[in-house]
């Protein structure tokens, strides 16, 4: 007698409004290919990001200016095939929205047909408004992020605590509310007071998702890559390790190569 395959109801906007609506944390997760996509996908996770720290994690690069839309689309794309419940989101990436609204939309475009994900994520607030707009008005889903947003660092100089002073906190909330009536479905807060965190959740009706920003916010994300272990030098106050994958995955491929060294691997079970 066949067992019917039980049914993966997908995560939407619409349920991650109602899990803010009823108290349930969101948890959120960084992934950029398929086989780790698939795993976050199998261990339940609410929302998967693309994230543009794909340059750091993934490419090697300092900042997460340099990745492309054309790599954000392949990674996005990777993460699609592995992923059957999670929301997907891409962040758009530094140079493909900021000063044209035009573009922005063209590129969000882009992201929805060639990758199949359902939302995107865009970095700011009132200076990114028309281009928020433009998306949303095309049917779009669209994330906010503000707080510390990591496209600018240049115009930052630091990866510091952001909104820690009164007026770029009134100005963030500003922000916040201003996407939230542009209609936006959720916002990232990266790296903010936990109090400002806070407020930011009880003064909006749509999700918000912390990263360094308090406990609080709607939901938690995290890149996994930071989460899992896999980098060593990245050691902010809000990340918490889960596992130590450099040290575990370095000790197997050390133990593989003095296998390989001493000729016990293969053995005479592991050959044709």
């Amino acid at each position: 007698m066949s067992v019917a395959k039980k049914q993966v109801k997908r995560v939407t906007t619409h349920i991650l409004q109602g899990m803010k609506n009823e108290g349930q944390p969101i948890s959120m997760i960084t992934a950029y290919d398929y086989s780790m996509a698939r795993i976050f996908d199998d261990a339940g996770i609410d929302v998967i990001l693309v994230g543009d720290s794909a340059s750091n994690v993934m490419a090697g690069h300092e900042t997460t200016l340099p990745i492309t839309l054309d790599q954000m689309i392949y990674h996005a794309q990777s993460v699609v095939r592995g992923v059957k419940r999670a929301l997907i989101v891409v962040d758009l990436p530094f140079g493909t929205y900021q000063g044209d609204s035009k573009k922005a939309l063209k590129s969000a475009i882009r992201i929805m047909k060639e990758s199949g994900a359902h939302a995107v994520k865009l970095e700011g607030g009132e200076m990114i408004l028309d281009s928020i707009s433009r998306i949303l008005k095309a049917g779009v889903p669209v994330m906010g992020h503000l707080g510390l947003t990591p496209q600018s660092i240049y115009k930052f100089g630091t990866y510091t605590v952001r909104a820690k002073e009164e007026a770029e906190a009134a100005q963030l909330i500003k922000d916040a509310q201003l996407l939230e009536q542009a209609g936006c479905f959720g916002i990232v807060l990266e790296k903010i007071p936990a109090e400002l965190g806070k407020l930011a959740s009880e003064t909006l009706k749509i999700p918000t998702i912390g990263i360094g920003a308090g406990k609080h916010a709607d939901g938690q994300v995290l890149v996994s890559h930071d989460l899992l272990g896999i980098t060593k030098e990245f050691n902010p106050r809000f990340l918490r390790r889960y596992l130590d994958l450099y040290g575990e995955v370095k000790g197997a491929v050390e133990q593989y190569i003095t296998d390989v060294k001493k000729r016990d691997f293969p053995s005479e079970k592991e050959q044709y």
